[in-house]
């Protein structure tokens, strides 16, 4: 299994002056290449080829007086540009031809100087190292210091430098590791996920909702007021800008560790863990939209899913259109309707639920039936 290990990098003021001219280089070559495969389909030439492609926008225009500081950085950064536009194509080829599930792939697009989020990748053929004092070598850009949270578990086949919309610069490692089974447990439990709670879990526990982005709204609008009064243009506008972007990325990396930490505690106390798989994509269009994404689910189902085979334990996905809050968890009836006022209520068998508990109980025994395969059984859990 191939995981990434993120950590924060502090370059030196020379060092951001040589990221910042890879960004730039990486992000010419990527756009000279998309441009002449662009003009060779508006003329009806073929298709140019990926090797074909590296010797004009590469070997070729280096040779140029225009291109010539293409050699300031490392040649792996713009192959690794180039073979992103070479997947971006694949990808795009293979959705409109219907080869690639899920939502349709657009084609690729110019990168800009002012996208919130700029990379490079170094290979192992760049010959990048980690040096006996902690420190990342790069190539043409020498070494980095890194703030290590934790040891990498082998050696990375690869490492991306990002510099996110804050101005803050990290290295992404690709380590290929092994799965790690944990001790079996018998302890299985389903998950109903809401805005209440951000889940309810079957034996009865309720996890609020910690609404980070809500919670931050107060700073949030301060800070864009802030920023919609200053001149553009100016260099307050732009210590503006990053103090806003400062603002959501604490918000954002706020949630993102919420999410790390409830997954990795659920997944080693839990066999097997069933979850329900909401359409998050349709939710997020409608009044409950910056709620839906204040909470993050997508975020935490994956998190689940990759954990779960890592660690050897089971993830059931229930399907959407399962009636969990509606269904009896103890005799099986199914109601009509089931509001969202309506928190809870009493089946005419004389059961009293709790709502989301209810569905929380009917999602574990929907995903043990699918586990075990029940052949025609009922879902519900025996009276």
């Amino acid at each position: 299994m191939q995981l990434r290990y993120r950590f924060r990098l502090y370059p030196t003021p020379s060092q951001r002056q040589a990221l910042a001219r890879a960004f730039g280089c990486a992000r010419v070559v990527f756009n000279d290449g998309l441009r002449l495969r662009q003009e060779a389909r508006e003329n009806g030439l073929p298709y140019i080829s990926d090797g074909s492609l590296s010797k004009q926008v590469i070997t070729q225009a280096k040779k140029t007086p225009e291109r010539a500081w293409l050699g300031e950085v490392s040649a792996v950064v713009l192959q690794q540009a180039l073979a992103d536009l070479n997947t971006a194509y694949r990808n795009f080829f293979a959705s409109i031809t219907g080869k690639r599930k899920g939502p349709k792939v657009a084609p690729p697009r110019f990168r800009c100087k002012r996208d919130r989020r700029q990379a490079i990748r170094f290979t192992r053929n760049a010959r990048f190292t980690i040096t006996t004092g902690g420190r990342l070598r790069l190539p043409k850009i020498g070494d980095v210091p890194v703030r290590w949270s934790r040891s990498l578990p082998a050696e990375p086949s690869s490492v991306t430098v990002i510099k996110d919309s804050a101005g803050r610069y990290f290295a992404s490692f690709v380590v290929e590791t092994g799965d790690e089974p944990l001790p079996e447990t018998v302890a299985e439990v389903g998950i109903d996920l809401g805005l209440t709670h951000f889940a309810v879990l079957s034996d009865g526990r309720k996890i609020g909702n910690p609404r980070f982005l809500r919670r931050a709204e107060r700073r949030l609008k301060k800070a864009q007021q802030a920023l919609s009064r200053k001149a553009k243009g100016s260099a307050n506008r732009k210590k503006a800008v990053v103090k806003v972007a400062r603002a959501h990325a604490r918000v954002a990396d706020a949630r993102r560790d919420f999410a790390h930490k409830l997954s990795t505690q659920i997944i080693r106390d839990n066999q097997a863990v069933m979850v329900e798989d909401l359409a998050v994509k349709g939710l997020a269009r409608t009044k409950l939209a910056k709620s839906v994404h204040d909470a993050g689910w997508g975020q935490f189902t994956a998190m689940l899913a990759y954990k779960a085979a890592r660690y050897g334990r089971t993830l059931v996905r229930i399907d959407r259109f399962f009636p969990s809050s509606k269904l009896c968890s103890a005799c099986g009836t199914v109601d009509e309707s089931m509001p969202l006022n309506i928190r809870s209520w009493t089946c005419p068998c004389g059961a009293a639920h709790d709502r989301d508990v209810n569905a929380a109980i009917n999602i574990l025994a929907a995903g043990r039936a699918e586990r075990l395969n029940a052949c025609g059984g009922t879902v519900r859990p025996a009276a």
